[in-house]
């Protein structure tokens, strides 16, 4: 947890060492990414550091729980356009639409989810993706079921295991169009945001006609 110094720093210098954590947490990931060069880009001395947060973990651990709100931020009007009934499978690709339309946009973030999911280490990815799963599973989930409740997924659907589908798919979907080497099958990398829904919904479309969704199994 960031420490009382940290929470009494004035906005705009949270702000830039955030910024300057997140783009080099996102370009080296947790285990590359150097501190000095935080502190240097910051404009602070890396000794700050040790004042705001008790180690280099807290402070990457921070910096991904504000990555996570600043993305669900964005995409809550998205999610809260879903619907449960007839047009599930068209909201829910319009949301997978504005998700990879915001990492796009916004390549720091983007580089947040993969250090995210591709750290190395494996006890430091565990110990972070557990948070970010239960943000997708808290923004998802309750969506499912009103989806099962309405009959738009079928009654023993199990929602766990399309939760888990989702916690695959979306990572991929955040990095594969901007990030090469990652989608070997679709070409995703290098395609025009314009042609991404029509490219997301050859994925999704297969999964949610699994649990149900009417009219998607062609």
């Amino acid at each position: 947890m960031p420490t009382q110094t940290w929470t009494n720093l004035p906005a705009p210098r949270r702000e830039r060492v955030l910024a300057a954590a997140i783009a080099e947490f996102g370009r080296h990931g947790y285990s590359g990414g150097s501190l000095n060069v935080i502190a240097q880009a910051a404009g602070v001395a890396k000794g700050s550091l040790f004042q705001y947060f008790p180690d280099k973990f807290d402070f990457f651990r921070h910096v991904t729980e504000h990555t996570a709100l600043r993305v669900r931020a964005a995409l809550d009007p998205w999610l809260d356009r879903l619907d449960p009934g007839g047009g599930f499978a068209e909201t829910v690709l319009d949301a997978a639409q504005a998700w990879m339309a915001y990492f796009a946009a916004h390549p720091a973030d983007r580089g947040m989810i993969a250090a995210i999911n591709l750290e190395l280490d494996p006890a430091i990815r565990a110990v972070v993706l557990g948070p970010v799963h239960q943000r997708y599973r808290e923004a998802l989930l309750p969506h499912f079921v009103l989806a099962r409740e309405r009959g738009t997924l079928h009654r023993g659907a199990d929602l766990e295991a399309l939760l888990a589908l989702f916690l695959l798919l979306l990572p991929h979907l955040a990095l594969a169009p901007f990030e090469a080497g990652i989608d070997g099958a679709l070409g995703l990398h290098g395609r025009p945001v314009a042609e991404l829904r029509a490219e997301a919904a050859r994925l999704i479309r297969p999964v949610l006609a699994g649990f149900g969704v009417a009219g998607l199994s062609g």
